[in-house]
């Protein structure tokens, strides 16, 4: 990615956070409501991902699951108990992400992007897998929407972690990497688009 991207890029994700959160504070607010009578607690799930450089940050939602006890996988499915009803609604909509908007406004994250995971993946790349580290995670991204039915096809697993591990992953990575080595400016905002309006993604 040339410097000249990066500053596009940059500009752009500042005011398109700026923009966003006007218009989805009501939403948000009153998805913060909602979540916190539905899972009895907090509304804002806060969790610390992996961000640009390795370096770890918090990243918010609007809380989608409820505590489990002896459950505590990072995986999840379309078939996890932990996950609302209400909350399966927000995570289909992907109001679930729209507090994200404030990691994108103070540059923890960027609109497009690989998506930050917890600790024990993306902090453990080793070669040239590493340069999906070289930008800001995104909220929406092409390897995120290559596997928008990710949790539907980690229910029909018999071993969800280990098809997310070996399977699942490692591809993200390399679309991750294609994402970043072939880098259009452009075809963010066919990301943005897809992500808003649904369908397939062309590669």
């Amino acid at each position: 990615m040339t410097k000249t991207n990066k500053i596009f890029k940059g500009v752009f994700d500042l005011f398109g956070a700026i923009i966003g959160l006007l218009i989805a504070f009501p939403i948000i607010a009153l998805a913060w409501v909602i979540a916190s009578i539905d899972t009895k607690s907090n509304g804002f799930f806060i969790q610390q991902r992996v961000g640009k450089g390795g370096l770890f940050f918090n990243a918010i939602k609007i809380r989608s699951m409820r505590v489990v006890v002896g459950i505590n996988t990072t995986i999840t499915s379309s078939e996890d108990v932990r996950i609302t009803k209400i909350g399966a609604f927000f995570r289909k909509t992907k109001i679930d992400e729209l507090p994200q908007l404030w990691n994108v406004l103070v540059g923890e994250m960027s609109f497009v992007g690989p998506r930050p995971d917890v600790p024990g993946y993306a902090d453990r790349l080793q070669g040239e897998d590493r340069i999906v580290l070289s930008i800001r995670p995104g909220i929406t991204g092409p390897a995120q929407l290559a596997y928008k039915n990710e949790e539907e096809v980690l229910a029909n697993q018999d071993d969800a972690v280990k098809y997310n591990d070996e399977i699942i992953w490692p591809d993200k990575v390399r679309i991750n990497r294609e994402y970043i080595e072939d880098y259009s400016f452009f075809k963010d905002f066919y990301y943005i688009w897809k992500t808003i309006v649904g369908g397939n993604v062309k590669y």
